[in-house]
Protein backbone atom coordinates (compact mmCIF):
# COMPACT_ATOMS: atom_id res chain seq x y z
CA UNK A 1 0.00 0.00 0.00
CA UNK A 2 2.82 2.41 0.94
CA UNK A 3 4.51 1.64 -2.36
CA UNK A 4 1.32 2.36 -4.28
CA UNK A 5 0.88 5.66 -2.43
CA UNK A 6 4.47 6.65 -3.17
CA UNK A 7 3.98 5.79 -6.83
CA UNK A 8 0.78 7.84 -6.94
CA UNK A 9 2.57 10.78 -5.33
CA UNK A 10 5.35 10.61 -7.90
CA UNK A 11 2.81 10.49 -10.75
CA UNK A 12 0.91 13.49 -9.36
CA UNK A 13 4.16 15.38 -8.83
CA UNK A 14 5.28 14.74 -12.39
CA UNK A 15 1.87 15.77 -13.66
CA UNK A 16 2.07 19.00 -11.67
CA UNK A 17 5.55 19.79 -13.02
CA UNK A 18 4.39 19.06 -16.57
CA UNK A 19 1.42 21.36 -16.09
CA UNK A 20 3.69 24.09 -14.75
CA UNK A 21 5.97 23.82 -17.76
CA UNK A 22 2.95 23.83 -20.08
CA UNK A 23 1.67 26.99 -18.43
CA UNK A 24 5.04 28.73 -18.70
CA UNK A 25 5.79 27.70 -22.23
CA UNK A 26 5.50 30.88 -24.28
CA UNK A 27 7.83 30.13 -27.16
CA UNK A 28 5.55 27.97 -29.28
CA UNK A 29 2.26 28.37 -31.07
CA UNK A 30 0.02 25.77 -32.65
CA UNK A 31 -0.66 25.42 -36.35
CA UNK A 32 -4.13 24.59 -37.63
CA UNK A 33 -3.07 20.96 -38.04
CA UNK A 34 -2.28 20.76 -34.32
CA UNK A 35 1.50 20.75 -34.65
CA UNK A 36 3.61 23.15 -32.62
CA UNK A 37 5.71 25.85 -34.27
CA UNK A 38 8.58 27.55 -32.47
CA UNK A 39 8.24 31.33 -32.22
CA UNK A 40 11.46 33.01 -33.26
CA UNK A 41 11.75 36.79 -33.42
CA UNK A 42 13.81 38.96 -35.76
CA UNK A 43 14.81 42.60 -35.26
CA UNK A 44 16.12 45.06 -37.84
CA UNK A 45 17.86 48.22 -36.60
CA UNK A 46 18.99 51.26 -38.56
CA UNK A 47 22.15 51.62 -36.49
CA UNK A 48 23.67 49.79 -33.53
CA UNK A 49 24.07 50.35 -29.79
CA UNK A 50 26.12 53.50 -30.42
CA UNK A 51 22.89 55.23 -31.48
CA UNK A 52 20.71 56.18 -28.50
CA UNK A 53 17.66 55.61 -30.69
CA UNK A 54 18.58 52.05 -31.71
CA UNK A 55 19.96 51.16 -28.29
CA UNK A 56 16.56 52.00 -26.86
CA UNK A 57 14.96 49.46 -29.21
CA UNK A 58 17.65 46.86 -28.54
CA UNK A 59 17.17 47.10 -24.78
CA UNK A 60 13.42 46.62 -25.20
CA UNK A 61 13.87 43.68 -27.58
CA UNK A 62 16.07 41.84 -25.12
CA UNK A 63 13.71 42.52 -22.21
CA UNK A 64 10.62 41.37 -24.10
CA UNK A 65 12.16 38.21 -25.55
CA UNK A 66 13.69 37.17 -22.24
CA UNK A 67 10.38 37.79 -20.46
CA UNK A 68 8.52 35.58 -22.97
CA UNK A 69 11.26 32.98 -23.30
CA UNK A 70 11.65 33.27 -27.07
CA UNK A 71 14.69 33.10 -29.28
CA UNK A 72 15.59 36.24 -31.21
CA UNK A 73 17.98 37.39 -33.92
CA UNK A 74 19.18 40.98 -34.40
CA UNK A 75 20.46 42.75 -37.51
CA UNK A 76 22.19 46.10 -36.99
CA UNK A 77 23.25 48.94 -39.30
CA UNK A 78 20.55 48.14 -41.85
CA UNK A 79 20.10 51.14 -44.12
CA UNK A 80 16.76 52.46 -45.36
CA UNK A 81 17.02 50.78 -48.76
CA UNK A 82 16.87 47.28 -50.23
CA UNK A 83 19.21 46.15 -47.46
CA UNK A 84 16.15 46.14 -45.20
CA UNK A 85 14.26 43.80 -47.52
CA UNK A 86 17.29 41.53 -47.76
CA UNK A 87 17.64 41.50 -43.97
CA UNK A 88 13.97 40.59 -43.61
CA UNK A 89 14.28 37.75 -46.11
CA UNK A 90 17.31 36.41 -44.28
CA UNK A 91 15.43 36.48 -40.98
CA UNK A 92 12.56 34.55 -42.56
CA UNK A 93 15.04 31.99 -43.86
CA UNK A 94 16.45 31.70 -40.34
CA UNK A 95 12.99 30.70 -39.13
CA UNK A 96 11.68 33.96 -37.68
CA UNK A 97 7.90 34.04 -37.44
CA UNK A 98 7.64 37.72 -36.46
CA UNK A 99 10.01 40.50 -37.57
CA UNK A 100 10.33 44.08 -36.31
CA UNK A 101 12.03 47.10 -37.93
CA UNK A 102 12.75 50.37 -36.17
CA UNK A 103 13.18 53.21 -38.68
CA UNK A 104 10.76 55.24 -40.81
CA UNK A 105 12.59 54.55 -44.08
CA UNK A 106 12.38 50.78 -43.59
CA UNK A 107 8.64 50.74 -44.27
CA UNK A 108 8.41 50.09 -48.00
CA UNK A 109 10.93 47.26 -47.75
CA UNK A 110 9.07 45.69 -44.84
CA UNK A 111 5.87 45.88 -46.88
CA UNK A 112 7.65 44.18 -49.79
CA UNK A 113 8.76 41.35 -47.52
CA UNK A 114 5.32 41.09 -45.89
CA UNK A 115 3.73 40.71 -49.31
CA UNK A 116 6.15 37.93 -50.22
CA UNK A 117 5.85 36.04 -46.92
CA UNK A 118 2.18 36.14 -45.81
CA UNK A 119 2.74 33.57 -43.03
CA UNK A 120 5.24 35.81 -41.21
CA UNK A 121 4.20 38.84 -39.15
CA UNK A 122 5.99 42.12 -39.92
CA UNK A 123 5.83 44.96 -37.40
CA UNK A 124 7.22 48.40 -38.15
CA UNK A 125 7.82 51.23 -35.68
CA UNK A 126 7.14 54.81 -36.84
CA UNK A 127 5.51 53.75 -40.11
CA UNK A 128 2.29 55.14 -41.57
CA UNK A 129 0.86 52.71 -44.13
CA UNK A 130 -0.43 49.65 -42.29
CA UNK A 131 -3.98 50.96 -41.82
CA UNK A 132 -4.38 51.49 -45.57
CA UNK A 133 -2.11 48.78 -46.99
CA UNK A 134 -4.57 45.92 -46.66
CA UNK A 135 -2.02 43.31 -45.53
CA UNK A 136 -3.09 41.08 -42.66
CA UNK A 137 0.54 40.47 -41.66
CA UNK A 138 1.85 44.05 -41.72
CA UNK A 139 1.49 46.35 -38.71
CA UNK A 140 2.58 49.78 -37.47
CA UNK A 141 3.25 51.00 -33.95
CA UNK A 142 4.22 54.19 -32.19
CA UNK A 143 3.58 55.83 -28.83
CA UNK A 144 2.24 59.15 -27.61
CA UNK A 145 5.78 60.39 -27.05
CA UNK A 146 4.46 63.91 -27.48
CA UNK A 147 3.18 63.51 -23.91
CA UNK A 148 6.67 62.58 -22.71
CA UNK A 149 8.21 65.51 -24.57
CA UNK A 150 5.61 67.84 -23.07
CA UNK A 151 6.61 66.68 -19.58
CA UNK A 152 10.28 67.12 -20.41
CA UNK A 153 9.33 70.59 -21.63
CA UNK A 154 7.86 71.35 -18.22
CA UNK A 155 11.29 70.60 -16.73
CA UNK A 156 12.87 72.91 -19.31
CA UNK A 157 10.42 75.71 -18.54
CA UNK A 158 11.08 75.39 -14.82
CA UNK A 159 14.81 75.70 -15.51
CA UNK A 160 14.22 78.83 -17.61
CA UNK A 161 12.18 80.36 -14.76
CA UNK A 162 15.06 79.68 -12.38
CA UNK A 163 17.51 81.35 -14.77
CA UNK A 164 15.21 84.39 -15.01
CA UNK A 165 14.75 84.58 -11.25
CA UNK A 166 18.51 84.30 -10.69
CA UNK A 167 19.16 87.14 -13.11
CA UNK A 168 21.11 84.91 -15.51
CA UNK A 169 18.74 85.89 -18.34
CA UNK A 170 15.84 88.23 -18.84
CA UNK A 171 12.35 86.96 -19.65
CA UNK A 172 12.74 87.78 -23.34
CA UNK A 173 16.04 85.88 -23.42
CA UNK A 174 14.27 82.63 -22.51
CA UNK A 175 15.07 81.14 -25.92
CA UNK A 176 15.37 77.38 -26.32
CA UNK A 177 17.12 75.60 -29.18
CA UNK A 178 16.11 72.32 -30.77
CA UNK A 179 18.24 70.04 -32.95
CA UNK A 180 15.91 68.22 -35.36
CA UNK A 181 16.71 65.49 -37.85
CA UNK A 182 14.16 66.19 -40.58
CA UNK A 183 11.11 68.38 -41.18
CA UNK A 184 8.87 65.33 -40.76
CA UNK A 185 5.63 65.42 -38.77
CA UNK A 186 7.27 63.14 -36.20
CA UNK A 187 9.92 65.76 -35.47
CA UNK A 188 7.53 68.72 -35.66
CA UNK A 189 5.10 67.02 -33.28
CA UNK A 190 7.98 66.36 -30.91
CA UNK A 191 9.48 69.82 -30.80
CA UNK A 192 6.06 71.50 -30.64
CA UNK A 193 4.95 69.42 -27.67
CA UNK A 194 8.29 70.11 -25.95
CA UNK A 195 7.81 73.83 -26.53
CA UNK A 196 4.22 73.77 -25.25
CA UNK A 197 5.35 71.98 -22.09
CA UNK A 198 7.92 74.69 -21.45
CA UNK A 199 5.43 77.44 -22.28
CA UNK A 200 2.94 76.02 -19.78
CA UNK A 201 5.23 77.19 -16.96
CA UNK A 202 7.36 79.88 -18.68
CA UNK A 203 5.08 82.15 -20.69
CA UNK A 204 7.85 84.17 -22.37
CA UNK A 205 9.70 81.21 -23.89
CA UNK A 206 10.45 81.05 -27.61
CA UNK A 207 12.33 78.40 -29.57
CA UNK A 208 14.59 78.04 -32.60
CA UNK A 209 15.01 74.80 -34.55
CA UNK A 210 18.06 73.72 -36.54
CA UNK A 211 17.73 70.64 -38.78
CA UNK A 212 20.58 68.26 -39.67
CA UNK A 213 19.13 66.12 -42.48
CA UNK A 214 20.19 62.95 -40.67
CA UNK A 215 18.87 60.80 -37.85
CA UNK A 216 22.38 60.05 -36.64
CA UNK A 217 25.37 62.27 -37.36
CA UNK A 218 27.52 63.32 -34.42
CA UNK A 219 29.30 66.14 -36.26
CA UNK A 220 26.12 67.67 -37.70
CA UNK A 221 24.28 67.46 -34.39
CA UNK A 222 27.25 68.93 -32.53
CA UNK A 223 27.46 71.75 -35.06
CA UNK A 224 23.70 72.39 -34.97
CA UNK A 225 23.74 72.73 -31.19
CA UNK A 226 26.62 75.19 -31.40
CA UNK A 227 24.76 77.22 -34.04
CA UNK A 228 21.81 77.46 -31.67
CA UNK A 229 23.98 78.37 -28.70
CA UNK A 230 25.73 81.07 -30.72
CA UNK A 231 22.29 82.38 -31.70
CA UNK A 232 21.46 82.94 -28.03
CA UNK A 233 19.66 79.74 -27.08
CA UNK A 234 20.10 79.13 -23.35
CA UNK A 235 18.70 75.56 -23.23
CA UNK A 236 18.89 72.85 -25.90
CA UNK A 237 16.87 69.76 -26.70
CA UNK A 238 16.47 67.72 -29.85
CA UNK A 239 15.32 64.77 -31.88
CA UNK A 240 18.50 63.18 -33.20
CA UNK A 241 20.36 60.13 -32.05
CA UNK A 242 24.01 60.83 -31.24
CA UNK A 243 25.74 62.52 -28.31
CA UNK A 244 26.67 65.46 -30.56
CA UNK A 245 24.20 67.99 -29.15
CA UNK A 246 24.55 66.94 -25.48
CA UNK A 247 28.35 67.17 -25.80
CA UNK A 248 28.13 70.69 -27.22
CA UNK A 249 25.88 71.65 -24.32
CA UNK A 250 28.30 70.21 -21.78
CA UNK A 251 31.21 72.11 -23.32
CA UNK A 252 29.26 75.37 -23.26
CA UNK A 253 27.56 74.93 -19.89
CA UNK A 254 24.08 74.99 -21.47
CA UNK A 255 21.29 72.85 -19.93
CA UNK A 256 20.23 69.98 -22.16
CA UNK A 257 17.06 67.88 -22.40
CA UNK A 258 17.99 64.58 -24.02
CA UNK A 259 15.99 61.96 -25.89
CA UNK A 260 15.91 58.16 -25.58
CA UNK A 261 17.95 58.03 -22.39
CA UNK A 262 20.03 59.80 -19.82
CA UNK A 263 23.36 61.33 -20.90
CA UNK A 264 24.44 61.78 -17.29
CA UNK A 265 26.94 58.91 -17.41
CA UNK A 266 28.21 59.97 -20.83
CA UNK A 267 30.13 62.95 -19.50
CA UNK A 268 27.19 65.36 -19.54
CA UNK A 269 26.35 65.33 -15.83
CA UNK A 270 26.75 69.10 -15.45
CA UNK A 271 24.12 69.98 -18.07
CA UNK A 272 21.84 66.95 -18.49
CA UNK A 273 18.38 67.76 -17.17
CA UNK A 274 15.96 64.98 -18.12
CA UNK A 275 15.02 62.76 -21.07
CA UNK A 276 11.83 61.31 -22.49
CA UNK A 277 11.75 58.06 -24.40
CA UNK A 278 9.48 55.38 -25.79
CA UNK A 279 9.76 52.05 -24.03
CA UNK A 280 9.06 49.55 -26.80
CA UNK A 281 8.94 46.58 -24.41
CA UNK A 282 5.14 46.63 -23.94
CA UNK A 283 4.53 46.55 -27.68
CA UNK A 284 7.10 43.85 -28.32
CA UNK A 285 5.56 41.69 -25.61
CA UNK A 286 2.07 42.35 -26.94
CA UNK A 287 2.89 41.51 -30.58
CA UNK A 288 4.98 38.43 -29.78
CA UNK A 289 2.30 37.15 -27.40
CA UNK A 290 -0.25 37.55 -30.19
CA UNK A 291 1.84 35.21 -32.35
CA UNK A 292 2.20 32.77 -29.49
CA UNK A 293 -1.56 32.78 -28.88
CA UNK A 294 -2.52 32.81 -32.56
CA UNK A 295 -4.27 36.17 -32.24
CA UNK A 296 -4.38 39.09 -34.67
CA UNK A 297 -2.02 42.01 -34.16
CA UNK A 298 -3.54 45.49 -34.40
CA UNK A 299 -2.85 47.31 -37.67
CA UNK A 300 -1.91 50.40 -35.65
CA UNK A 301 -0.98 50.19 -31.97
CA UNK A 302 -0.35 53.37 -29.98
CA UNK A 303 1.29 53.05 -26.58
CA UNK A 304 0.92 55.77 -23.96
CA UNK A 305 1.58 56.62 -20.33
CA UNK A 306 -0.91 54.00 -19.14
CA UNK A 307 0.75 51.15 -21.06
CA UNK A 308 4.21 52.12 -19.79
CA UNK A 309 5.27 53.01 -23.32
CA UNK A 310 6.02 56.69 -22.59
CA UNK A 311 8.56 57.22 -19.83
CA UNK A 312 10.92 59.81 -18.41
CA UNK A 313 14.41 59.14 -17.14
CA UNK A 314 15.29 60.25 -13.63
CA UNK A 315 15.44 64.00 -13.19
CA UNK A 316 18.97 65.32 -12.63
CA UNK A 317 18.31 67.24 -9.42
CA UNK A 318 21.82 68.73 -9.57
CA UNK A 319 20.74 70.74 -12.62
CA UNK A 320 16.93 70.94 -12.36
CA UNK A 321 15.15 73.86 -10.73
CA UNK A 322 13.54 73.40 -7.35
CA UNK A 323 9.97 72.15 -7.63
CA UNK A 324 10.49 70.55 -11.05
CA UNK A 325 9.49 67.03 -10.05
CA UNK A 326 6.29 68.31 -8.46
CA UNK A 327 5.43 70.27 -11.62
CA UNK A 328 6.04 67.17 -13.77
CA UNK A 329 3.93 64.99 -11.50
CA UNK A 330 1.05 67.48 -11.63
CA UNK A 331 1.15 67.65 -15.42
CA UNK A 332 1.43 63.86 -15.74
CA UNK A 333 -1.63 63.34 -13.55
CA UNK A 334 -3.59 65.76 -15.73
CA UNK A 335 -2.49 63.97 -18.89
CA UNK A 336 -3.49 60.63 -17.45
CA UNK A 337 -6.96 61.76 -16.36
CA UNK A 338 -7.58 63.62 -19.64
CA UNK A 339 -7.95 67.08 -18.12
CA UNK A 340 -4.82 68.19 -20.00
CA UNK A 341 -4.39 67.81 -23.75
CA UNK A 342 -0.93 68.52 -25.15
CA UNK A 343 -2.22 70.17 -28.33
CA UNK A 344 -4.99 72.16 -26.68
CA UNK A 345 -5.73 74.78 -29.35
CA UNK A 346 -6.32 77.50 -26.75
CA UNK A 347 -2.63 77.36 -25.75
CA UNK A 348 -1.06 78.43 -29.05
CA UNK A 349 -1.72 80.60 -32.10
CA UNK A 350 -1.05 79.91 -35.76
CA UNK A 351 -0.17 82.07 -38.75
CA UNK A 352 -1.58 81.04 -42.13
CA UNK A 353 -0.01 82.16 -45.41
CA UNK A 354 0.04 80.87 -48.98
CA UNK A 355 2.99 78.65 -48.02
CA UNK A 356 2.58 78.15 -44.28
CA UNK A 357 -0.12 76.04 -42.58
CA UNK A 358 -2.18 75.83 -45.77
CA UNK A 359 -4.35 73.07 -44.28
CA UNK A 360 -5.26 75.14 -41.22
CA UNK A 361 -8.29 77.24 -40.43
CA UNK A 362 -7.94 79.84 -37.68
CA UNK A 363 -10.24 82.30 -35.97
CA UNK A 364 -9.74 86.07 -35.82
CA UNK A 365 -7.35 85.70 -32.88
CA UNK A 366 -5.15 83.13 -34.63
CA UNK A 367 -6.37 80.07 -32.75
CA UNK A 368 -6.66 76.83 -34.68
CA UNK A 369 -10.25 75.78 -35.38
CA UNK A 370 -9.68 73.14 -38.06
CA UNK A 371 -6.78 71.21 -39.53
CA UNK A 372 -6.83 68.66 -42.31
CA UNK A 373 -3.98 66.25 -41.61
CA UNK A 374 -2.25 63.80 -43.93
CA UNK A 375 -3.14 60.56 -42.14
CA UNK A 376 -3.71 58.19 -45.08
CA UNK A 377 -0.30 58.40 -46.72
CA UNK A 378 -0.28 58.75 -50.50
CA UNK A 379 2.24 59.82 -53.10
CA UNK A 380 0.94 63.40 -53.16
CA UNK A 381 0.82 63.71 -49.34
CA UNK A 382 -2.70 65.09 -49.56
CA UNK A 383 -4.53 66.12 -46.41
CA UNK A 384 -7.42 63.77 -45.74
CA UNK A 385 -8.48 63.77 -42.08
CA UNK A 386 -9.92 66.46 -39.81
CA UNK A 387 -7.69 66.36 -36.72
CA UNK A 388 -9.16 69.16 -34.58
CA UNK A 389 -12.23 68.60 -32.42
CA UNK A 390 -13.26 69.12 -28.81
CA UNK A 391 -10.76 71.96 -28.55
CA UNK A 392 -7.57 70.07 -29.35
CA UNK A 393 -5.57 68.43 -32.12
CA UNK A 394 -6.01 64.65 -31.88
CA UNK A 395 -2.46 63.38 -32.36
CA UNK A 396 -1.75 59.64 -32.90
CA UNK A 397 -5.44 58.76 -32.78
CA UNK A 398 -6.24 58.06 -36.43
CA UNK A 399 -2.95 56.21 -36.90
CA UNK A 400 -0.13 55.49 -34.48
CA UNK A 401 2.60 57.58 -36.14
CA UNK A 402 2.48 61.37 -35.58
CA UNK A 403 0.81 63.60 -38.16
CA UNK A 404 0.94 66.94 -36.33
CA UNK A 405 2.86 69.22 -38.70
CA UNK A 406 1.41 72.59 -37.75
CA UNK A 407 3.91 75.44 -37.52
CA UNK A 408 2.81 77.35 -34.44
CA UNK A 409 3.79 80.87 -33.40
CA UNK A 410 6.78 81.18 -31.07
CA UNK A 411 8.89 78.60 -32.89
CA UNK A 412 11.32 79.62 -35.65
CA UNK A 413 12.86 77.15 -38.06
CA UNK A 414 16.37 78.37 -38.92
CA UNK A 415 16.72 76.06 -41.92
CA UNK A 416 14.14 73.98 -43.79
CA UNK A 417 16.12 72.12 -46.45
CA UNK A 418 15.38 68.72 -44.95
Amino acid sequence: MKTAKKLLAVILSLAFVAAMFAGCSSNTDTDTDGSETTVKVGFIYLHDENSTYDKNFMTAAKAACEALGVEYVEKTNIEENSACYEAAVDLVEQGCTIIFADSFGHEDYMIEAATEFPDVEFCHSTGTKAHTQGLDNYHNTFASIYEGRYLAGVAAGMKLNEMIENGDITADEAVMGYVGAYTYAEVISGYTSFYLGAKSVCESVTMQVQFTGSWYDYDKEYEAANVLIDAGCVLISGHADSLGAPTACQENGVPNVAYNGSTYDSGCQDTYLISSRIDWTPYYEYAIQCVIDGKDIDDDWTGDLSTGSVVLTDLNTEVAAEGTQEAIDEAMAALEDGSLQVFDTSTFTVTVTDELNVNATIDESGYLTSYMADVDTDAAYEADTEAVSDGYFHESVYRSAPYFDVQIDGITMLNTAF
